[in-house]
């Protein structure tokens, strides 16, 4: 049998139970449009499969019912082996599409096909000949547990509460391309994948980043990094050797502890940007940590007018990035605030008063560039997976002239809801505001146990995420998914990923609180080196596109 060039993808929904799976779409030499479903085990338990129908062809290919009359033949959807016989064990089945239009059937309720219109018309390839090198298959998808192997281009997460959008760039040769959808889930798993779509164009992300704001101070009360193999090296040197290419600094005003001040911003900036490294400066504008649960002013600030405070923003924010282009590490991008769902410097800067809050903002917007036009201005919202909760405030801060160039979310998907969640907020956020967005911060354990006597922020296997274990595999697994979300924004849109926190350890003397010496480290379980203090296996995630 020989095979056409693959000019179109049907748009198409699979369910399955079975293990092994297998999709694929082609051309026979006669005209029929064949999908093809290879399974390792086929028995009386396998769920529903479901070909390329005609309705389904007509939102894809944009083809009138006449139109399909050269393409289909028979009146039926028929399930056979080569031979024509019912399949066992380990054989090619095929599912073809035969001639009389008709409704697919059953779609899920909640398919994006149902609950979405028509992709529209015209064919998804081009003809033989004039295809373009690079294309971009898109599908919706969701399953219970299982990953792709090792061939795959991109990994399926796991999502079994919602559908999931994934996409992977293709170089097309000789104007033929092959795609295929692979599960190796265990027996009694199941996955559906609808609205498959095949497009010119390349997909991937820019930031493959870091929060390294504790490295400072864990080196200087005696942090060690290694390399995998155990060689001690530089912490900076090991990650950018896997991929990273962006860092992230947090910078509070007067800190009790003396670490993240401006000193020391300046001091990292210099070794992340010696490499060819990017920089991220996170203003807190406050001497601690600031989050949605708080937003104290420094201690200097408290006091001051809403009109003083405006300057003082401004004031800070531009001593802290001009000393960085002076140095010659000027910021490339910058956040106006952590995590500000609340707004910022309460109360004066609350979310209960949006004209105080733009103003702030505003000060260290333009602050920002005024020492470089070129500099990113970012707004950082915690919730990443809270899309109504990201409209209001963003839709507040458009309404009220806040000025930003990009936006942030911090996702953590052990508190913040499941995927299909955070890649309804990420889109709407991009789509509705039309600017980039990013993940600010996200992290996942690769153990349960702790390396120092404070609990662990996630320490128990109620809190993990369905289908990442707190294992080193399971820590690669939800970086590459979060980094697969962020790809698919529609548009080119999602920047990228910054891990949080990859090289806070248990360092004595490095706790979460800079009052207090003796305090622990609740996160060690979440860097990305292990308590021998290797690097581990889950940098990988750098080499995602």
């Amino acid at each position: 049998m020989s095979r056409y060039p693959l000019v179109v993808v049907p748009a198409l929904y699979l369910m399955t139970e079975a293990a092994g799976n297998n999709l694929l779409a082609y051309v026979e030499s006669g005209g029929t449009l064949v999908v093809s479903y290879f399974s390792g085990i086929v028995d009386e338990h396998d769920a529903v499969h479901e070909g390329a129908c005609p309705g389904v062809l007509r939102e894809v290919l944009g083809l009138t019912v006449e139109e399909f009359s050269p393409l289909l033949k028979d009146e039926r959807v028929r399930l056979t082996g080569p031979d024509g016989s019912e399949p066992t064990g380990d054989v090619w089945t095929e599912f073809v599409c035969h001639a009389a239009p008709r409704p697919c059937g059953p779609t899920p309720a909640d398919s994006p096909r149902a609950a979405r219109p028509s992709p529209g018309t015209g064919s998804a390839g081009a003809p033989p000949g004039t295809s373009p090198p690079a294309w971009t298959p898109r599908a919706w998808t969701r399953s219970s547990a299982g990953r792709g192997s090792a061939e795959q281009r991109t990994d399926l997460p796991i999502s079994s509460r919602g559908w999931i959008r994934i996409v992977t760039p293709i170089n097309v040769t000789n104007n033929q391309c092959t795609i295929s959808i692979n599960s190796d889930a265990n027996a009694g798993n199941w996955i559906n994948v609808d609205e498959l779509t095949f497009t010119s164009g390349s997909t991937g992300t820019s930031i493959h980043g870091v929060g390294i704001s504790s490295l400072a101070k864990s080196e200087a009360k005696g942090g060690v990094y290694r390399t995998a193999s155990g060689t001690t090296g530089d912490a900076l040197s090991i990650l950018k050797s896997y991929g990273m290419n962006y860092a992230r600094l947090k910078v509070w005003v007067d800190p009790a502890d003396g670490f993240n001040d401006k000193a020391h911003v300046l001091a990292m900036a210099k070794r992340i940007k010696a490499p060819g490294m990017k920089l991220l400066v996170d203003f807190h504008y406050s001497d601690t940590w600031a989050d949605p649960g708080a937003q104290t002013k420094p201690a200097a600030w408290m006091g001051h007018t809403y009109s003083h405070l405006k300057a003082d923003v401004y004031d800070h924010t531009y001593d802290v990035l001009n000393a960085l282009k002076a140095q010659g590490t000027t910021a490339d991008m910058v956040q106006i605030g952590n995590e500000i769902n609340g707004g910022i410097l309460w109360s004066e800067g609350s979310t209960s008063n949006w004209s105080q809050l733009s103003g702030l903002l505003n000060s260290g917007y333009d602050a920002a560039k005024a020492v470089s036009s070129s500099t990113v201005v970012a707004l950082h919202l915690a919730k990443g997976g809270d899309r109504s909760g990201t409209e209001w405030w963003f839709d507040n801060a458009v309404a009220n002239g806040v000025k930003f160039d990009a936006i942030g979310l911090s996702y953590y998907g052990y508190w913040h809801g499941p995927l299909s969640d955070f890649q309804s907020t990420l889109d709407d956020a991009a789509s509705r505001y039309g600017r980039p967005v990013f993940v600010a911060e996200t992290a996942y354990p690769f153990t349960l146990a702790q390396d120092d006597s404070l609990e662990n922020q996630i320490d128990t296997t109620g809190e993990l995420v369905s289908g990442c274990p707190a294992t080193v595999a399971g820590q690669s697994r939800w970086m590459n998914d979060v980094a697969s979300i962020v790809e698919a924004v529609p548009n080119g849109r999602g920047l990228g990923v910054f891990y949080w926190e990859a090289t806070w350890t248990a360092v004595p003397g490095n706790g979460w609180d800079p009052t207090d010496a003796t305090s622990g480290n609740g996160w060690e379980n979440q860097a990305l080196f292990g308590y021998d203090d290797k690097a581990l296996s889950s940098m990988t995630w750098f080499s995602h596109r």
